[in-house]
């Protein structure tokens, strides 16, 4: 205890110096933990969303099987863009039913609780008003949603009204084991934990030994100095670890404090497709323990490590003796961790590649995060190796000197370029995590087809859909109107109205179409309807203006082989239909209006979106698309996305932090090579040199370690694709950003004024 209190009493009289590099460690960590604190909360923000949309689940039971005076429920879930848009209809009973989370009662008929975010856009979509009858009654409380944005609503009716309906159930109570439609799967969701882990955590833990070693050489100074008057080796290092662990602990009280902050603004503000209530964000017990333990334990580690040559070798420290090379045992890890990776690489070579089940899974895991920081602990030691190598064959003094600086001091120019290798290392990570979830999340087809009512459509919002952004491709298709039959079904056929420019767009091929001709369309891929044979006369009503027209269309004999996309919107067409074999201006009187776009989600919502702003009350069927997948996928794009953001501010954050400190402790050599007759060209030449070089020796192997542990987790993936060589021109252009950034950061290194005083204190 009297080694901390020493250490607490150096640090604050030691002078203004040293208080404001205790205020920058400080400062340093909290930066961290607020990261370190978003990162262990997303999982209870998602958790928090998939608990209330569980809870307020009706669990029903047959009708027929119901007790008498059971309240009835029917939920319907139809798309607004790309939202689910859910309505809870409800018709109360003789039997008292405890509300769902969010209400006080359950509604009445002719009663409205609205979302806050359904009411708003009622209020802008007066449209809307129809698939919500009734009059609004109150709001739905945060207890029964989801997030603040959902599109939720409870319609009380009377039990005549939806009791005939096949999916009216009757309601026993609120409340389900689990989520039905949970925000982001639970598979998913274990390699988004692993995303946020690579991207955040190990560069994270690199930024936290950086901000803990600030002014690292002064303090071996003192430390050496403290040893030579009698202090202990533990004790001396249990000094340094005082002033380590003090600011970590300060860091830490403020990055919470930051994380309460950024909650309340995130929570509010919201990020794209993800939304949440301030409490789900609140900080459990269990990550502020993490964060007030865990980084002023690493810091106490990094704290006695540092130390530990001033403890067992003072008089080395003081008379500024050649320090020992760096060990090699870190190449270990590295060695390892690209064991793992290659081997699963390796097996995406055979017909049997392995796949992330059982043990697979903790080794995937375990070779990416052993090559992450092998690649950390090994740089050193190869950047000692080099500079020794290039400073006994070169001619070159900028080049001779600055690589015998590295080679005595392999360390400090290894804090500075650390957290820019691994920044490049994740940035590979994340391509192969985004790359598998694309295979994931796409459509097995290229395109995507939207199926939307003719019959609640008008022309003007006909034509306006089809000029929504990401619309490639449109058509029309109508559904012949007859009598019954004999067996009481009357025969149908469904008529494409297309040109042979619009079908070539919705199909994969067609062959044999003539433009202008009525033609006959044949799929082979499946059986042909007996109905439709040729010869076959089916009438179709029409409407031109507001009078009714019947057209009569005989099946031709002539054919068009079309190969269509699984799913097709246009599947069952028997018959192709030029626009101009029906008359002017006329418009099916049912039927569907057929888009096409790409099968991208980004399309894909921005499709629905239009949609949706051009006809909010139409039902559209997005063919072969769940638009809750599709929420989940613009979710998980989000957090990935927050991810790489924040990976990125921590490693520019350690690299401003780390060359910062740099320029500090490196200003009486400076100014002495400066005194002595050395040029301050020369001498910027010698500071980018020190960290250009083993930045680029780090970035080669950053490059190749992070495209065999992306290349492992993609064959591991089960995917399609397992070799990324289109992401290795964007990572080299990041590796070439990442050093001309360095390059600038060194530049400041060397000021235009000298000052002798540092050299008299040195």
């Amino acid at each position: 205890m009297k080694e901390f209190m020493l250490g607490l009493r150096l640090l604050f009289g030691a002078g203004r110096g040293s208080r404001i590099r205790f205020f920058l460690m400080a400062a340093g960590s909290s930066l961290g933990v607020c990261c370190l604190g978003l990162v262990l909360t997303i999982p209870a923000i998602l958790d928090a969303h998939d608990a209330r949309a569980a809870a307020r689940e009706p669990q029903t039971t047959s009708t027929d099987k119901a007790r008498p005076g059971s309240p009835l429920v029917l939920e319907r879930r139809d798309p607004y863009g790309s939202k689910p848009f859910t309505r809870v209809f409800v018709a109360r009973g003789t039997k008292p039913t405890q509300p769902p989370p969010g209400l006080d009662a359950l509604p009445g008929p002719g009663e409205l609780y609205l979302s806050p975010r359904l009411r708003e856009l009622l209020h802008t979509e007066p449209a809307l008003k129809g698939l919500l009858p009734g009059r609004e009654k109150g709001r739905i409380g945060p207890a029964g949603l989801g997030d603040p944005d959902e599109l939720y609503a409870y319609v009380g009716t009377s039990r005549e009204k939806i009791a005939d309906d096949a999916d009216t159930g009757a309601l026993q109570s609120f409340g389900y084991p689990y989520a039905p439609t949970p925000v982001v799967e639970p598979s998913t969701l274990t390699n988004l934990r692993f995303a946020l882990a690579t991207l955040v955590l190990l560069p994270l833990a690199v930024f936290l030994s950086v901000c803990a070693r600030l002014s690292a050489a002064s303090r071996t100074r003192r430390l050496a100095s403290l040893r030579l008057l009698g202090l202990s080796t533990k004790g001396t290092q249990r000094v340094n670890a005082a002033e380590t662990v003090a600011a970590a602990l300060l860091g830490a009280l403020i990055g919470l404090g930051e994380y309460w902050l950024l909650n309340q603004v995130m929570s509010r503000s919201g990020l794209p497709a993800l939304r949440w209530y301030p409490a789900d964000g609140a900080l459990s017990w269990t990550t502020v323990a993490v964060c007030l333990l865990g980084c002023p334990a690493l810091a106490w580690f990094v704290g006695r490590a540092s130390a530990r040559t001033a403890a067992a070798n003072p008089l080395a420290v003081r008379r500024t003796a050649v320090p020992k090379p760096p060990t090699k045992w870190g190449g270990l890890l590295l060695v390892t961790g690209l064991g793992i990776v290659t081997g699963f690489c390796a097996t995406g070579l055979t017909d049997h590649p392995a796949t992330s089940d059982g043990v697979f899974a903790v080794l995937v895991v375990g070779g990416v995060l052993l090559t992450g920081a092998g690649l950390v602990l090994t740089l050193p030691w190869l950047s000692y190796l080099l500079a020794r190598k290039v400073a006994g064959t070169t001619r070159s003094l900028a080049l001779n000197l600055a690589m015998r600086r590295n080679e005595v001091e392999p360390g400090s120019a290894m804090r500075v370029v650390t957290g820019l290798v691994l920044l490049v290392y994740a940035a590979s990570l994340a391509q192969g995590v985004l790359i598998e979830f694309e295979q994931v999340s796409k459509a097995n087809t290229p395109v995507q087809d939207y199926a939307l009512p003719l019959s609640a459509l008008t022309d003007r919002q006909q034509e306006q859909l089809t000029e929504v952004p990401g619309v490639r491709a449109h058509a029309r298709t109508m559904v012949s109107w007859s009598k019954p039959g004999p067996s009481g079904i009357p025969p149908q056929a469904t008529a494409l109205i297309a040109t042979c420019a619009q079908l070539a767009r919705l199909v994969k091929g067609a062959e044999g179409c003539a433009e202008g001709r009525i033609m006959r369309l044949v799929n082979p891929n499946s059986a042909a309807d007996p109905d439709t044979r040729p010869g076959a006369s089916f009438p179709f009503r029409l409407r031109t203006g507001r009078r009714p027209v019947t057209v009569t269309l005989t099946i031709p004999s002539a054919t068009v082989v079309t190969h269509l996309y699984d799913p097709s919107a246009i599947g069952d067409a028997a018959v192709l239909v030029p626009p101009s074999a029906l008359p002017a201006h006329a418009r099916p009187r049912s039927g569907t209006l057929v888009l096409d776009s790409d099968s991208d989600p980004h399309v894909v919502r921005r499709v629905l979106d239009g949609i949706g702003g051009v006809a909010p009350t139409v039902s559209v069927e997005p063919v072969g698309v769940n638009v809750d997948s599709l929420s989940q996928i613009a979710v998980i794009e989000t957090l990935l996305v927050l991810g790489m953001i924040m990976g990125l501010v921590i490693g520019v954050a350690a690299f401003l932090v780390a060359v910062t400190d740099r320029a500090v402790e490196r200003r009486a050599q400076v100014t002495a090579i400066t005194l002595i007759g050395m040029r301050a060209q020369t001498l910027r030449v010698v500071q980018s040199t020190q960290v250009v070089l083993p930045l680029a020796l780090g970035l080669v192997l950053a490059l190749v370690s992070g495209k065999l542990a992306e290349s492992s987790y993609l064959v591991t993936g089960g995917g399609e694709v397992f070799w990324d060589f289109a992401g290795i021109p964007v990572l080299a252009s990041a590796a070439l950003g990442v050093i001309v950034v360095a390059v600038l950061g060194t530049l400041p290194l060397v000021g235009r004024r000298i000052d002798p005083e540092l050299i008299r204190r040195d």
